[in-house]
């Protein structure tokens, strides 16, 4: 007997292509469930607060932008941040930011449709999101040093549906973008040591400039508006970025300390190195010196603004990585990668169990001759920080050259950069 019934005579359908579409349809239902689970999270925990980035977030397929061999649950986590290219010797320059960082940015830069946007290190995901956001009728320019990341980017956004909404381009930026601007907002999403001339210039008169700047070693997103010739902070961001390549590119000085069995002790000065580092050899063969502060905090409290009053107000600060045969390694957990240097001393915060096991107290540990006179620096600036600092949000001003910097009080700390001057506040106590 035939089966004369309708079809009977097709041919059949490769089984391998359908467990390729089946697999690739579970892939993508995955996806989107972990995308408004992340989106959920960051909601919960105020990273996003507004509809347009929440919208953004749920609108765009993040593992599109990610290498391909990156597993969900990797790109849908709330703190991962995952390297897209490294150079030669294994240093990351290029990476999908996090994703509460990148929620973050695009909330301080108060995006709204209809805006011009300038993003400064390109990827392709935060592009999407911003194109999200300002909607038909904006304008996004991607621009990015490296060709490589910028030819990256504008495949992935085309593979995305965004290659009509984003204009991506190869550029220096901070040399500024040619013919661009005013831009409304400019989101910079590599470390930057200073502020590009170019960027204020190609700010638009009410647009938002948010940043990670380094200070001292020590980074913060910031987002600033402009107040008559200089900027004011209007929010702050703990985060850390690939740093600048091109123009803004800032080198810092590093030393390595040995000890007796040939493993070193690394020290990262962004600025003000010591006069005479030589003084450090053979410190960590010394008796080590312990020093508290009576200052306590409790387990699950940040305290990065910790380490942020260390780069302003800590003459000699440096970051710390030690190889993993030091002494300093095998008692990780406590101590922070936060130093000092004074004459042959070298200091670093520690902690010890406090608050009868519910908190810690802060420290110092040293070596050297000069052990002890590094410590007591690093103890005096944890209780100035406890007293002044202390849950209290610090104000950031950057007065360009060329702006009427004698209004500067004097009450400020100021760092001095190559294009001009950063100051940092704090409320003053009760």
């Amino acid at each position: 007997m035939i089966d004369a019934s309708p079809g009977h005579d097709r041919p059949a359908k490769p089984q391998g292509r359908l467990t390729e579409e089946s697999n690739h349809a579970q892939d993508a239902d995955r996806a989107a469930e972990l995308r408004n689970v992340l989106v959920d999270k960051l909601l919960t925990d105020g990273m996003i607060t507004s509809p347009a980035v929440e919208a953004a977030i749920r609108a765009v397929a993040r593992e599109g932008f990610m290498p391909a061999e990156t597993p969900l649950e990797i790109a849908y986590g709330v703190d991962n941040s995952v390297v897209t290219k490294r150079d030669a010797h294994g240093v990351p320059i290029s990476s999908v930011s996090a994703a509460y960082i990148q929620a973050r940015m695009l909330e301080q830069a108060e995006l709204r449709p209809g805006m011009t946007v300038l993003e400064i290190g390109s990827g392709g995901l935060n592009a999407a999101y911003i194109a999200e956001i300002v909607g038909p009728d904006g304008h996004v320019v991607s621009v990015d040093i490296d060709a490589e990341v910028i030819d990256r980017a504008a495949t992935l956004l085309d593979d995305a549906g965004y290659a009509k909404r984003v204009r991506v381009l190869v550029a220096d930026a901070g040399h500024g973008v040619p013919d661009g601007g005013p831009f409304d907002a400019i989101i910079v999403t590599v470390g930057a040591w200073d502020i590009a001339p170019a960027w204020v210039d190609q700010l638009a008169a009410e647009g938002v400039l948010v940043l990670p700047l380094i200070m001292n070693g020590v980074t913060r997103t910031i987002g600033f508006r402009r107040t008559g010739d200089h900027l004011t902070s209007t929010s702050t961001e703990v985060a850390g970025f690939v740093p600048m390549q091109g123009a803004g590119q800032h080198l810092e000085r590093v030393f390595l300390l040995p000890d007796a069995n040939g493993n070193s002790v690394k020290l990262r000065f962004d600025s003000g190195v010591p006069d005479d580092v030589s003084q450090l050899d053979g410190i960590l063969a010394t008796r080590r010196t312990d020093l508290w502060s009576d200052v306590t905090i409790n387990h699950g409290v940040s305290f990065a603004d910790l380490h942020l009053w260390f780069a302003w107000f800590l003459p000699g600060f440096c970051l710390l990585a030690v190889d993993e045969e030091t002494e300093l390694a095998a008692e990780r957990g406590a101590w922070f990668p936060f130093g000092v240097v004074r004459g042959s001393g070298l200091a670093y915060l520690a902690i010890r169990p406090a608050l009868d096991g519910a908190g810690v107290e802060f420290g110092a540990r040293a070596y050297g001759r000069d052990g002890e006179r590094a410590a007591s620096a690093m103890v005096e600036q944890i209780r100035a920080w406890d007293y002044i600092g202390r849950d209290n949000e610090a104000t950031f001003r950057y007065w360009p050259a060329g702006s009427n910097q004698s209004q500067i009080p004097l009450d400020v700390a100021a760092m001095h950069k190559i294009h001009g001057v950063v100051t940092i506040s704090w409320p003053t106590p009760d």
